[in-house]
């Protein structure tokens, strides 16, 4: 929680020019009902502010419970916005908020992990949604396997996402709250990063120039090749999890570091996730063990004899241990999600349903 919400607000707004004047040049949003699935942190209330001074009615509800923080959602209700979301709600209460969202009757999306939009295709009913946003990876999966009754706009694969936020910010935070946390840092560490995409990238080039020992794992030949070509030690998983000193997932993808792994895993290893939700690792065979926090966000497992710390048990490690990333750098991702916001309320409201990716006509104003 913060100390002084007020105040905390006051500075972010001050070092978020962009999303400032992006926001300004929305339209009137009078008629606008938007519902946004996204994390509900300190960086959001000037955006969801903005929209709801613009006329718009929002919904909130959270794209994972680990990062919510209650003080931003009270204080964007008294504001105006309607939420049902709060820090670490039951698995229950989390799908009840999508239900009730699209019970609500949005008009638009706005979208961390298209969640709503996934809910929504579950059946034939539901709201006519005019137009939508998605701004993850994980979401833009879900939605190739759909076909959208609407047009989605993917902004998760604008360069200006993918290079600013995806490489080098989420690799940053991480190793910060790692810090933070831990009150250790990487030198004489093995540290194993799984995947190598542009998120893995940037957690294993900060890890690198923390003082880490680092190797990736990684299954995709060409992601692995790349990897060689950038200069790290590729190795496989199964035989390398067992050296490791610490072990960060970014794939995007479920049970990544499985059981069979985990029991690999050497004594006081440190494992932590920077995907979108606590699904790349096993973090269900760990809760049956016997366990305890020594340190806030640090979870000791006893597995046959050996401790091994999960980091914010599996959830979004610099986003729910930690504050993510940067008010400047996230001013460049929140600006072009509020240019992506009057797009689907203006031209590309027009367009036929499916999944387009966010033209640079929209976006690269708010720059």
């Amino acid at each position: 929680m913060y100390q002084d919400f007020e105040s905390e607000l006051t500075w972010a707004m001050r070092h978020m020019p962009r999303t400032r004047a992006a926001v300004a040049a929305l339209p009137d949003l009078n008629g606008v009902r938007l519902a946004c699935n996204m994390h509900l942190d300190l960086k959001m209330a000037p955006l969801v502010a903005g929209l709801l001074d613009k006329g718009a009615a929002v919904y909130l509800t959270t794209c994972n419970p680990t990062t919510v923080q209650d003080d931003v959602v009270a204080w964007l209700e008294r504001r105006g916005a309607q939420a049902h979301a709060w820090r670490d709600m039951s698995a229950a209460d989390w799908s009840a908020s999508f239900d009730r969202a699209l019970a609500w009757r949005p008009t638009h999306l706005c979208e961390m992990g298209a969640d709503l939009t996934a809910r929504l295709h579950q059946s034939a009913g539901g709201p006519q949604i005019i137009a939508g946003l998605e701004a993850t990876g994980s979401g833009i999966s879900r939605l190739n396997g759909m076909a959208p009754r609407y047009p989605i706009f993917n902004w998760d694969d604008l360069p200006v996402k993918e290079g600013l936020h995806n490489r080098h910010m989420v690799g940053l935070t991480a190793w910060h709250t790692f810090f933070q946390t831990t009150h250790l840092t990487l030198h004489e560490k093995s540290v194993l990063v799984i995947g190598y995409g542009l998120v893995g990238q940037g957690v294993a080039a900060a890890a690198r120039a923390y003082g880490g020992q680092v190797t990736v794992a990684e299954i995709d030949p060409a992601r692995a090749l790349q990897a060689r070509y950038d200069g790290w030690p590729v190795v496989d998983l199964a035989a390398a999890v067992g050296q490791a000193d610490v072990i960060a997932t970014a794939t995007g993808a479920k049970n990544v570091l499985s059981a069979s792994h985990l029991q690999q895993a050497k004594d006081g290893a440190f494992i932590l996730n920077v995907g979108h939700v606590a699904e790349e690792i096993d973090v269900a065979f760990l809760q049956h063990l016997p366990h305890s926090e020594p340190m806030p966000f640090v979870n000791a497992y006893q597995l046959a004899g050996k401790t091994l710390y999960l980091l914010a048990n599996g959830s979004m490690f610099n986003l729910t241990a930690g504050y993510g990333d940067s008010l400047n750098a996230f001013d460049v991702t929140l600006a072009v999600m509020a240019a992506g916001i009057g797009h689907i309320v203006g031209a590309g409201a027009q367009q036929q349903a499916g999944l387009y990716l966010l033209p640079q006509s929209a976006w690269q104003p708010a720059l």
